[in-house]
């Protein structure tokens, strides 16, 4: 297994680095350092652009999954697409956050971070797990939050 991951994940950083790149750095201002990507200009263009972006994002996220990276590394990724996402869809202050933000360049640094420890990887299956367990905790958290208020109005009647 570690064979193969070390054959696999040069090559698919790579092509993730250069997407990241394109989609959050490729152009420049000139006489600047102020960079910015695909994904600011995409989302200048309401509703398409943000999907666009939208996609670009979970086509990176689903690369990076199936390389095992672990949960907390996929439950950060997760935070920084719907993050983007969420608040890219506000006219003028998304166009601005995304080329502030760089979700994209976010998550390859950070599976790139991830791959650059020794560290023994878990398999894909165990994350997967582990994020299912998360999201049912905060779905059951939610539940009893609401039986709660529920309980309080009804108890002023």
């Amino acid at each position: 297994m570690e064979q193969q991951q070390e054959q696999k994940v040069p090559a698919d950083l790579q092509w993730l680095n250069a997407l990241a790149n394109l989609m959050d750095n490729q152009f420049r201002i000139p006489g600047t350092s102020f960079r910015f990507g695909l994904d600011a200009i995409a989302g200048l263009v309401p509703g398409a652009g943000d999907i666009a972006g939208m996609g670009i994002s979970l086509l990176l996220f689903g690369v990076m999954f199936k390389k095992g990276a672990g949960p907390l590394v996929i439950i950060r990724m997760i935070g920084n697409i719907i993050l983007d996402a969420m608040v890219g869809v506000i006219p003028f202050v998304g166009d601005i956050f995304d080329v502030g933000f760089k979700a994209n360049r976010r998550n390859v640094n950070l599976l790139q971070q991830y791959y650059s420890e020794d560290k023994k990887r878990p398999r894909t299956i165990w994350s997967l797990l582990f994020i299912f367990a998360v999201i049912l905790l905060i779905f059951m958290v939610m539940i009893y939050a609401i039986w709660r208020f529920v309980a309080f109005i009804w108890g002023l009647f």
